[in-house]
């Protein structure tokens, strides 16, 4: 199985500069980018446009950040949300958070969680080559463990559910190297656009302009740190 590496294009010159300067000069911009750009303006796409998104490889959760770890991690997650006018529709830590994320992006509401999951997971079960490679274990135990309510989404429920619904999944991290991450559908075309937040690599939220953000309402649980 052959790992997909996906991007928007980066921002690279057409002047007589080499190949090898521009790969240099996109990837500072990106990281200046990443943490100080404050002045971007328009919809979520365009704000986020100039960032050069890295290769997205599905996998499995297999680091769980401390506490110390995590609160910086957050804190940076807050820092680029503010700088790119985002708002955050925060979800239960129920480890159900992923399918929830998602289930907002799709219908406003994270509440159709339970059907986003049976979706990714008929993805994933109808179409084992696509992502056994990525699986480290038996692969009929990795759904069928995926199945379960309260299971943690991965990086490969991600892809699956690209694949799923045709979907464009646009991540902003709290990572200090890595601002943005995108996940293109396989075989097709996307037709829709989800986009995330991803914090500390065990917690997603819904993401929104500021202007257009839906009421928020208290998730029923706090996350999985406190």
């Amino acid at each position: 199985m052959r790992n997909r590496t996906h991007s928007t294009g980066e921002c690279s010159s057409s002047t007589s500069l080499s190949s090898h300067q521009d790969t240099e000069d996109d990837r500072m911009i990106a990281i200046v980018l990443s943490e100080e750009y404050a002045k971007l303006d328009g919809a979520i796409g365009r704000r986020l446009s100039n960032l050069a998104p890295i290769p997205h490889i599905p996998r499995i959760n297999s680091f769980i950040p401390n506490f110390s770890d995590a609160s910086l991690d957050h804190q940076r997650l807050l820092q680029r949300l503010n700088v790119y006018g985002l708002y955050e529709m925060k979800v239960s830590g129920d480890g159900n958070c992923q399918f929830r994320a998602l289930s907002d992006q799709m219908y406003r509401s994270p509440e159709h969680h339970k059907h986003v999951r049976k979706e990714v997971v008929k993805q994933l079960k109808d179409n084992q080559s696509l992502y056994e490679g990525y699986v480290p274990m038996k692969y009929k135990r990795y759904y069928k463990k995926m199945a379960k309510h309260g299971e943690w989404g991965d990086h490969i429920t991600l892809q699956a559910a690209a694949d799923k619904f045709a979907a464009k999944i646009c991540l902003l991290t709290s990572f200090r190297d890595t601002c943005f991450i995108e996940i293109i559908p396989q075989y097709q075309a996307p037709k829709h656009e989800f986009w995330l937040s991803f914090w500390s690599e065990v917690h997603y939220n819904s993401l929104y302009e500021i202007q257009d953000a839906p009421a928020q309402q208290k998730p029923k649980k706090k996350h999985w740190l406190f």
